[in-house]
């Protein structure tokens, strides 16, 4: 059975009107209100996760605030740089570590002593300036090790560079041997780094000087009884 014609007309007209419908919709609504409302939406929701990640970072605050201040600390306690603030005091506060490390190797000398000690101006180009003074010992094998050990151990940190050493000739003949008899001549460049002045770049004052591999080398010179 065909269905009337008023009926199909009716069902033609809504279907048109909802046509129309869309298409302003499509035309107007969207693009004038919906696409500037559904982009609001996505700000908003920005806003609140930036805010909840600020929010996390604040409650945080305390918390670094306090390892910040644990590190500070830690670091006052070991410095990496030299305390002197001029390369002139830097210098003799080096001759003067090492003077106190080499009487604590050897009381009196006796088997370790100092033959030089010179400062070695730097040409300051690098990073970070350097103090660096030349040193030569007369020194037995066990006083030289903890010689080292102690320069290379302590605060502020010290470094050593070129290091030779240079077996003597002779022998321990004596029961009570001279004033820095060492069976071994050794030399060897000391170093520190000075504290960057105020005003200098953020990456040179959060650096820590870090040490270089020391260049090596020995020679025998007919060593007996050492």
């Amino acid at each position: 059975m065909a269905m009337p014609v008023a009926e199909r007309d009716r069902w033609l007209a809504l279907a048109l009107l909802l046509a129309v419908l869309g298409i302003g919709y499509l035309l107007l609504v969207h693009p004038w209100w919906t696409a500037p409302m559904l982009a609001v939406n996505q700000d908003i929701a920005a806003s609140q996760e930036r805010e909840l990640r600020v929010r996390t970072q604040l409650q945080q605050a305390p918390q670094v605030e306090a390892q910040l201040a644990a590190a500070l600390v830690q670091e006052a306690q070991r410095p990496g740089f030299l305390l002197e603030s001029s390369a002139e005091l830097a210098t003799a506060g080096l001759v003067q570590r090492l003077e106190t490390v080499v009487v604590q190797a050897s009381p009196g000398n006796r088997s370790c002593a100092i033959s030089n000690r010179s400062p070695m101006p730097q040409p300051g180009r690098e990073r970070f300036e350097r103090v660096v003074v030349q040193v030569r010992l007369r020194c037995g094998t066990p006083e030289l090790a903890a010689v080292l050990h102690a320069l290379e151990s302590g605060t502020p940190r010290l470094f050593i560079d070129n290091l030779n050493v240079l077996a003597q000739r002779y022998a321990y003949v004596s029961a009570a041997p001279a004033a820095g008899s060492g069976g071994l001549d050794v030399s060897f460049d000391l170093y520190g780094y000075l504290r960057p002045v105020a005003g200098a770049t953020a990456a040179n004052a959060a650096g820590r000087p870090a040490a270089r591999r020391p260049q090596v080398t020995a020679a025998q010179g007919g060593m007996d009884g050492i």
